[in-house]
């Protein structure tokens, strides 16, 4: 069984089916003003996470002041966070789906070699 291309076409499915979704979350942002509140919290919590982060990996000080986004471009990063965290959040249900599915068919494969065993003896 090709299980490889299968992945693949699945995880393009799941981009394709992500970029409506973030569109529409920048839709909505400009509609709600809370809404559009807390994708932009979002966003600059994120954004002040991996400025960090990257300062630390360049050996750079981490104690300055990091200049926020502005809002479009926090509305346009958090959704695009959200987008990656919806194919992300699919793709791993879908492993762990896979993962117990083969586990069910193991246990009930063994389950038929101890009958067999057993009705050996």
């Amino acid at each position: 069984m090709a299980v490889l291309p299968l992945v693949k076409l699945g995880t393009l499915v799941l981009r394709t089916v992500c970029k409506p979704i973030a569109n529409r979350l920048k839709k909505e942002a400009g509609y709600h003003p809370k809404f559009r509140n807390f994708i932009i919290s979002i966003a600059q919590a994120n954004h002040r996470f991996t400025t960090r982060i990257q300062r630390r990996i360049y050996g750079k000080a981490t104690d300055v002041l990091i200049r926020p986004l502005d809002q479009d471009k926090a509305v346009q990063a958090a959704a695009d966070l959200l987008g990656e965290l919806f194919v992300f959040s699919v793709a791993g249900a879908a492993v762990i789906y896979e993962v117990q599915r083969n586990a069910r068919s193991e246990a009930r494969k063994e389950e038929l070699r101890r009958q067999e065993i057993q009705v050996v003896f």
